[in-house]
């Protein structure tokens, strides 16, 4: 009796340890992802699972870019995934191992953007868009002028269309004067466009009817659970442009252009301008958040600045501006963001939410105003602004991102030169 007893305990003892539980696991190749709409226009996405020293994860694809999703947690019948940057994740449950759903989670200021979501394994092929087979009727690579339209707001947005089209693979961005849309991908089927984009941060789909090889018309663009789309079309015009993004942002009439200010980096350490570090220096101040898709873009470039320019007398300055005001909260995104990125520059945090209307008042006060995250000042060795610059424009738009860099290497080798 005794030992029919203690054999009871011992198999409820197996059956009750974690390690007895039946977990499932990601099954490693190609998968497609779609984010829920309410109005059936779901997002869609790719990633690719691998398996790498035991462990499992994967690479979140979006044309050119892959951004490796590495913190996951496989618990029974669920699975918790952490992207990597813009404090987002999924909870899910598992269906089989080649199909999850549950939910994609957003943290803003105040609230929790939730949709939604179900991702399924489709082997060994990269499936985005499906077909229906038809030839697409014109080939769309090249340099659209684009007009969005707000419903909410009744106000018309110009931005720039860079397009690159093989066969029926279509790949790009929009370009809008706070920055671009970053990596898109999608197809061209007959005479219709579909691209989408999703990076933990943007998530992104448009549509449109190609006319023919110069002209769109009748475009949507959805952005994440938002109930009304906006309306775009375009027109192709190899000479689109939009206004330069070093006049957007200018000094307040009658102040000092000589920067002094002093904040706390991740640590809680104060971190002044006025430190001999950066006297004599040309300085470039980034004006940043974690929560910020083109801040990635800037960041990746500063690092390979800093590394090319740092002894020959450039420094780097980050200044974050998180969702909230909140310093721990703050700190432990900016603390990730900067680790995923290997950023080796003193990263500061600004005591204001980077949607407080009086951001630059409390912080910078020589600029009129922030336009867009990022802004990034050029500061000589006398401590003086000389360029600010707004927005940025990342890999994903092709040779606007090598002008885009050029810009960057001209103003400080100007400087440098001073």
């Amino acid at each position: 009796m005794i030992k029919d007893i203690l054999l009871v305990f011992i198999l409820l003892a197996a059956y009750l340890s974690p390690a007895a539980q039946p977990v499932n696991i990601l099954s490693e190749g190609q998968w497609r992802g779609e984010l829920v709409r309410e109005d059936g226009n779901n997002i869609v996405f790719n990633f690719e699972v691998y398996r790498k020293a035991g462990k499992t994860a994967f690479n979140l694809r979006n044309a050119g870019e892959r951004l490796t999703v590495d913190d996951m947690v496989l618990q029974g019948d669920s699975v918790f995934i952490r992207l990597p940057f813009f404090d987002s994740q999924f909870r899910a449950a598992f269906i089989s191992d080649e199909e999850i759903r549950g939910s994609w989670i957003k943290r803003l200021a105040d609230r929790d953007l939730v949709m939604p979501f179900f991702a399924v394994r489709t082997g060994k092929k990269n499936i985005r868009f499906k077909t229906v087979n038809k030839k697409p009727i014109a080939k769309v690579t090249g340099r659209w002028s684009v007009t969005f339209f707000n419903p909410a707001t009744e106000r018309e947005t110009k931005a720039v269309g860079v397009f690159q089209q093989k066969g029926a693979l279509l790949t790009g961005s929009f370009i809008t004067p706070s920055g671009d849309y970053r990596y898109l991908e999608g197809v061209v089927d007959g005479d219709s466009l579909k691209l989408s984009g999703f990076d933990g941060g943007y998530a992104i789909y448009f549509t449109a009817k190609i006319n023919d090889g110069q002209t769109i018309s009748g475009g949507k663009y959805f952005s994440g659970a938002g109930v009304v789309p906006r309306s775009w079309e375009a027109y192709k015009n190899p000479a689109a442009a939009l206004p330069d993004s070093l006049t957007l942002v200018n000094l307040k009439p009658g102040v000092s252009p000589k920067l002094s200010f002093s904040f706390n980096d991740v640590e809680g350490v104060p971190v002044s301008f006025n430190e001999p570090g950066f006297k004599d220096k040309v300085v470039i101040i980034q004006l940043l958040g974690s929560w910020c898709p083109n801040c990635l873009d800037e960041t990746v470039f500063m690092n390979e600045i800093y590394r090319k320019y740092k002894m020959k007398g450039v420094e780097i300055l980050g200044l974050a501006y998180e969702r909230t005001a909140d310093f721990n909260r703050s700190r432990i995104s900016v603390k990730n963001f900067m680790n995923r990125l290997k950023v080796t520059y003193p990263v500061l945090i600004a005591p204001v939410a980077a949607d407080d209307p009086k951001n630059v008042d409390k912080t910078l006060p020589q600029l009129e105003k922030i336009s867009a995250f990022p802004t990034t000042i050029f500061v000589d060795r006398k401590g003086e602004i000389q360029k600010v610059h707004t927005g940025f424009n990342g890999p994903g738009t092709g040779a606007e991102y090598e002008r885009q860099k050029r810009i960057y290497i001209d103003i400080i080798e100007d400087l440098l030169a001073r």
